[in-house]
């Protein structure tokens, strides 16, 4: 199975989010058109470890490790905060708070997965923690990004392809407009791990299905 490790939002702030969104995006959030899918809110989450293809047998060995070490990791509290865009592919909203104890927490989770059971363990903390909200394909951005393409080679202009095709992103406007956004706090008392069926769920995107909610210190 395909497997992570995250920490959901609380259905206040996941709720205040899409208000957000709908602010900025209008009819655009529920049809969004060709070339972009949005995650479904129930599936927004902050991952703290990625861990890839996985036996079925090796995860609960890494449960049982991952509920021994979270017993020293007491609850905390973060917030959906700001936004941007991966190369205008992705667009996410950042996280504040206690971020330094969001980042002990997937390190305790790394540890835990390689040290149990030598599952794989990408840290997904280290760099930015964010949650996705949505993708476009290459067939969104492209079009746009050879027009603009055009437009700088006539002005003699030397940005990348990569550069072009973010600005050209329709994600832009709902990256900036999440730049500011901040939503309300909750509190992190547990961790889940998901195991992500790829092409089986809502709009061909991925159907997450959960396999353990391990709680942290005290939240038992």
């Amino acid at each position: 199975m395909r497997l992570f490790t995250a920490v959901y939002p609380s259905a206040e702030a996941l709720a205040h989010l899409e208000l957000a969104l709908a602010g900025v995006g209008g009819a655009s959030v529920a049809d969004p058109g060709r070339g972009l899918r949005w995650v479904p809110p129930e599936q927004r989450h902050v991952t703290l470890v990625f861990h890839g293809e996985v036996p079925d047998g090796a995860v609960p060995d890494y449960v049982d490790a991952l509920g021994d070490a979270l017993a020293d990791v007491p609850p905390f509290e973060l917030a959906l905060s700001g936004g941007g865009t991966f190369g205008g592919r992705t667009l996410w909203v950042g996280v504040a708070g206690s971020v330094d104890d969001l980042r002990r927490a997937g390190e305790v989770a790394q540890d835990a997965a390689v040290g149990a059971s030598g599952l794989p363990a990408a840290d997904r903390t280290s760099g930015r923690p964010h949650l996705t909200v949505a993708r476009a394909t290459a067939r969104a951005t492209v079009p746009a990004a050879a027009g603009r393409r055009r437009v700088d080679s006539a002005r003699g202009g030397t940005r990348g392809p990569r550069g072009r095709e973010a600005d050209a992103s329709p994600l832009v406007p709902w990256a900036r407009a999440l730049a500011v956004y901040r939503g309300p706090s909750w509190r992190v008392d547990a961790v889940h791990v998901v195991a992500s069926r790829l092409g089986e769920g809502r709009s061909g995107g991925p159907l997450h299905e959960a396999v353990a909610e391990v709680p942290l210190a005290g939240a038992a």
